[in-house]
């Protein structure tokens, strides 16, 4: 079970770190091409806010959150995109505050879900607020890497990657789903050392397929943000090797790699 009070607690870090990084940037410093195809910094931050207003209106309406992304859905328009578009041109301040706001609403709203134990509408399967909360932390850290590696800046890693690592493992199923594969039956053994030297472990210790390396570079993986064979990853097993590539810790398809 993931604890919904640790995982926002984690979340509003997240978020502190990647807005230190941002926050004394000029226009162009918003400008600044990020490895994302077509993204500056500036549709890194937009995506973030635009993330967050819909998973608020998640929490507050899961009816009109249905019907409005219904409507996007037939209008035939890529949302993700759209969203990240809004904030091309904003005024850097505008934007930041939008996103400050947003944020921190969402984090009060999922704390309130959280106590309830519903379920939220969301553009995959429904997910309780624990799992919001850590898709929301995933996001934040992914983008957060684009913004960090568009400046030049070289993070220091910390044990709030195993929520990134977590995601990605519970979403092996949904990555072969989403490139037309059956979904593997065989277990897969996941070994990563944590930033600060613990061992993370999932899955059987006797499983023919296994992955152990790095936390960072698993989760570096997991969101797309480096491939495979760059990585400090040994692998295991054809399930496993069939899987690294395609794995994504993201709902959606992913778009044309770093």
């Amino acid at each position: 079970m993931v604890d919904a009070t640790v995982v926002l607690t984690d979340l509003r870090t997240e978020s502190a770190e990647l807005d230190a990084l941002v926050a004394e940037l000029d226009p162009s410093g918003f400008a600044v091409p990020t490895p994302a195809e077509g993204w500056t910094i500036a549709h890194q931050i937009a995506h973030l806010a635009w993330t967050d207003r819909w998973s608020l209106l998640a929490c507050r309406d899961g009816d009109r959150f249905t019907t409005e992304a219904l409507a996007i859905y037939a209008s035939g328009i890529d949302p993700v995109d759209a969203g990240a578009a809004e904030g091309v041109g904003e005024n850097p301040a505008a934007l930041l505050d939008r996103w400050r706001q947003g944020r921190e609403e969402l984090a009060t709203e999922l704390a309130s879900v959280a106590a309830s134990g519903r379920r939220l509408p969301w553009f995959g399967p429904p997910m309780k607020a624990a799992s919001m909360a850590t898709a929301r932390l995933m996001e934040t850290w992914a983008h957060g890497q684009d913004v960090a590696d568009a400046l030049g800046v070289t993070r220091v890693p910390t044990d709030r990657l195993r929520h990134v690592a977590h995601l990605g493992i519970r979403t092996v199923g949904f990555a072969f789903t989403l490139h037309g594969a059956p979904v593997p039956e065989a277990p897969i053994r996941v070994e990563l050392a944590s930033p600060s030297g613990e061992l993370w472990t999932w899955g059987p210790p006797d499983a023919a397929d296994s992955v152990r390396g790095p936390a960072l570079d698993f989760c570096l993986l997991v969101t797309q943000r480096r491939r495979p064979e760059d990585l400090a990853l040994t692998v295991t097993g054809p399930v496993v090797d069939a899987w690294l590539p395609i794995a994504q810790a993201f709902a959606g398809f992913s778009g044309k790699g770093r």
